[in-house]
């Protein structure tokens, strides 16, 4: 019998958490594919979009703290949902400014919730699924670098933005499927 199965708090958890990557994986892939289309300015949909991703964030970093107060402490997960709120907020103000100070804003949150998606993953490491979560956050943190950096190149553009939901999403997608066991008890 495995650790996992010892620990029916773990297998609760771990079962939310799976159905709740599922879903942050198609809404990256949802989110991603549209702001495709309309990376190139900074119009309506775009501004929308931008704005919405950090508050999906927060919505799922409350459901991933409901789920995991029985294995620990989520006092990360609650940094997370300031953090992304701020930058919500922070998102919706840069995008009057143009491109530029939209990558500077969504490259400090990358950089930020991928420090705290990673320190959340090095927690959980006992519950199966969660190195493609550790891989992620460290991903992240290297991706908001570049688009910090990449603010202040000729022309700077969106599309960076919208590629960084589909590796995220990828990798929840890969610990959701990791998860599967844990959620079963085996």
């Amino acid at each position: 019998m495995s650790t996992i199965a010892a620990s029916p708090g773990i297998s609760g958890t771990a079962s939310a958490l799976r159905r709740l990557y599922l879903v942050r994986f198609a809404f990256a892939v949802v989110w991603a594919l549209a702001m495709f289309t309309t990376a190139s300015n900074l119009g309506p949909l775009a501004v929308t979009l931008l704005v919405l991703y950090p508050l999906f964030d927060v919505a799922a970093a409350i459901v991933d703290a409901r789920a995991s107060r029985s294995t620990g402490s989520p006092a990360l997960l609650y940094v997370n949902i300031a953090v992304s709120l701020v930058t919500a907020i922070g998102v919706a103000i840069a995008c009057a400014s143009g491109i530029p100070a939209v990558l500077r804003v969504w490259g400090a949150w990358a950089v930020v919730a991928g420090l705290v998606q990673l320190l959340v993953g090095v927690t959980r490491r006992r519950m199966s699924g969660q190195w493609p979560m550790i891989i992620s956050g460290g991903i992240s943190v290297l991706a908001g670098a570049s688009f910090i950096v990449g603010a202040a190149s000729a022309g700077p553009t969106l599309i960076n933005a919208a590629g960084y939901a589909i590796p995220g999403g990828v990798f929840f997608l890969i610990s959701a499927l990791r998860l599967g066991r844990a959620a079963k008890g085996d």
